[in-house]
């Protein structure tokens, strides 16, 4: 490959329905949506085939709202919703950008949305479309870091990038404790003994024994991306253990 050009082919990007907030409080920050949708649009023109898988946290937790005596499948159903929300927000930004985006849901809702099905996902994503995959898994009790780990290993994504506020993975909270330390490599099983906050349990053994890497990655500097598809090191890479070379981090 020449100089600049990506390291990986087909990735999985993962985005939390809070990093579409920008600096509100609620809902969709049309600056955010623009800008995220211009990075994935530069990831493209390099080459990369791209697909998303986004949360509904800025709009519904179905968590949140069975803490609050709401019955948890309901809550889980209205947070699959929501993520088909940012999902059609998401390709319109693209689309006014001039780029062909898809979104696909696990659940069928076929007025506004195709049903998922895995061919023709590959097949969107070989055609250089953007496919964005919504509700979840379609089922409750099951996060969308689980949804993302599964459509990454369907579609066979080279990485799953999970597209975080914060530039890695830290051993405590970075806000609360000034003393919490950086990873830059991790193994998945590290993550799950130290019981790090990358993504539950489900998703990270999913893509351990799949063998898919998962870095985690600071969203609101603009160009990071990018710079991570063309082999730059950033944010903490977290892999198999035999994948590991040097020192381990702990």
């Amino acid at each position: 490959m020449g100089q600049g050009s990506p390291i990986y082919r087909r990735i999985l990007l993962k985005l939390s329905g809070e990093a579409l907030l920008g600096h509100q409080d609620y809902g969709i920050d049309p600056v955010v949506i623009k800008r995220v949708a211009a990075e994935i649009i530069e990831l493209l023109d390099l080459g990369v085939q791209v697909g998303l898988v986004i949360g509904g946290g800025n709009i519904f937790r179905g968590a949140g709202l069975a803490g609050g005596g709401m019955d948890r499948v309901t809550g889980d159903q209205m947070g699959m919703l929501a993520t088909i929300i940012n999902a059609l927000a998401l390709q319109d930004a693209l689309e006014q950008q001039g780029t062909l985006a898809r979104v696909m849901s696990a659940l069928q809702i076929h007025e506004v949305c195709e049903d998922y099905i895995r061919r023709r996902a590959i097949r969107h994503l070989e055609r250089g479309r953007v496919v964005i995959f919504a509700a979840g898994t379609g089922n409750p009790f099951f996060t969308t870091d689980t949804a993302a780990s599964l459509r990454a290993i369907e579609i066979g994504a080279e990485v799953l990038i999970k597209a975080t506020k914060v530039d890695g993975v830290y051993s405590a909270d970075p806000e609360e404790d000034p003393d919490a330390i950086r990873y830059t490599k991790l193994s998945f099983d590290q993550v799950l003994d130290k019981k790090l906050n990358v993504m539950d349990a489900t998703s990270i053994v999913m893509c351990r024994d799949n063998n898919i890497p998962v870095v985690v990655l600071r969203l609101n500097k603009e160009g990071n991306l990018v710079r991570l598809v063309k082999g730059e090191a950033l944010g903490t890479v977290v892999v198999n253990k035999y994948l590991l070379t040097g020192t381990d981090n702990g």
